[in-house]
């Protein structure tokens, strides 16, 4: 078992993930700075000077001037400026890795299967690649 766990590991899939993993984790901070400090700004500022990610609503009663007095207490909240900043990312990464695939396997190119059947001029059932004659009306020679 430990033999099959190393050839696991050392195997080209492995190493190719693992690249993945680090690349996907780097564009995910990628893209999160893209929506905290580009994206967001101007859509808070169409909006009246609104910063989405000081957006919350404190469950303990009391009112916060910022996000960072609420932690300081460590007061319950719902942080829905946070969680719209976080969507807008993932929406953003999960856009980019669709386009990914997409061109991808537009480069890899489609592998159409051979047909392993055709049609038979007279009765139009399907019959093999291969047949000389239709099994089905028997009458007619296959080209």
């Amino acid at each position: 078992m430990l033999k099959e766990f190393k050839k696991f590991l050392i195997s080209g899939n492995v190493v190719d993930m693992a690249v993945g993993f680090i690349f996907g984790a780097a564009f995910a901070t990628f893209v999160k700075s893209l929506v905290e400090n580009v994206v967001m700004p101007p859509i808070g500022l169409l909006l009246g000077r609104v910063d989405f990610s000081q957006l919350f609503i404190p469950l303990d009663g009391n009112s916060y001037d910022n996000l960072a007095a609420l932690e300081a207490t460590g007061a319950p909240a719902i942080k829905f400026g946070v969680f719209m900043n976080d969507t807008i990312s993932f929406l953003i990464l999960g856009f980019v890795v669709f386009m990914f695939i997409k061109s991808y396997n537009k480069l890899k190119g489609e592998q159409v299967e051979a047909p392993t059947t055709k049609v038979c001029n007279d009765c139009a059932m399907d019959i093999p690649v291969a047949a000389k004659k239709c099994g089905h009306c028997g009458n007619c020679e296959l080209k």
